[in-house]
């Protein structure tokens, strides 16, 4: 009866956190009077495509598509994955291999990093990326989260290349490994799921963020998803059908990026990999 308990709690609670996801497939899905009817209609009784369409063919901005939007986000997001991927794990190698000064204190100082409130940085990295030229530009949005990623990257590659035994690596170096095939053919496979779970979560963050794209950003074509979705709230009303369809389509990518790297998120590869 207690696993019983325990599965039913747990299926509850997948129900629960899966429903607003449901209902924002389902109203997408929906034509307008279904969706303003004054009963709920949880399945769509006339499914439609209507909504999909007018964000895709139309023009949310004049002279710019919801796929611009797509591209632009796409650009930041993938660009900032690759970056802090690279970053971090030479970062983590150096810091989980390597002993020099002030070792402790960066290590700290990357814990002390992701406490500041992210809108107490708005306007000091405002000042910074209008001084570097890079104002109203993607690469701006890309340093941007490079930098939120890095510490939280840097910090959990770290465990990941610290659990990798160093006989893995003497033992490359005997066989005549030099120092970058080691990395390459020993370290880099045996961290590949700590650097698939950074990815998720350095992609999550610079997909989906919207006051630093808001602030650094003033050209209509550069706008990123999160700040095009705003130009379907107006001022007395809101047209529901396309900010679900495009909220579902905006949803679509993480779906997307995680069941294709889920594959390496298995811990436990170098278990039994030295005896002894």
């Amino acid at each position: 009866m207690k696993k019983v308990a325990l599965n039913a709690a747990g299926l509850l609670v997948a129900l629960f956190a899966a429903f607003p996801v449901y209902w924002m497939i389902s109203t997408s899905l929906k034509p307008s009077r279904e969706i303003f009817s004054a009963t709920p209609q949880p399945v769509p009784a006339h499914p439609t495509l209507e909504h999909y369409r007018e964000i895709l063919t139309g023009n949310l901005i004049p002279g710019v598509s919801f796929v611009d939007f797509f591209v632009n986000s796409a650009i930041v997001a993938v660009s900032t994955v690759v970056l802090s991927g690279l970053v971090a794990l030479l970062a983590a190698t150096a810091v989980a291999r390597f002993r020099f000064k002030l070792r402790t204190s960066f290590l700290i100082m990357l814990l002390v990093v992701q406490m500041i409130p992210l809108e107490a940085l708005v306007i000091p990295l405002f000042l910074m990326i209008q001084r570097l030229g890079l104002y109203n530009t993607l690469p701006s949005l890309i340093l941007t989260y490079l930098g939120f990623s890095l510490p939280f990257a840097v910090w959990m590659l770290r465990g990941f290349v610290a659990a990798v035994p160093k006989e893995l690596e003497e033992a490359a170096a005997i066989d005549g490994a030099s120092r970058a095939q080691t990395f390459r053919r020993v370290l880099f496979p045996l961290v590949a799921p700590g650097l698939v779970a950074t990815s998720i979560f350095s992609f999550i963050t610079a997909w989906n963020e919207l006051i630093f794209a808001l602030t650094f950003i003033n050209d209509q074509g550069s706008y990123t998803l999160p700040v095009a979705m705003t130009f379907f709230f107006g001022r007395d009303d809101t047209n529901w059908g396309p900010v679900m369809a495009a909220s579902t389509l905006f949803t679509l990518p993480v779906i997307i990026f995680f069941l294709l790297v889920q594959r390496r998120m298995v811990s436990g590869l170098v278990a039994g990999a030295v005896k002894g």
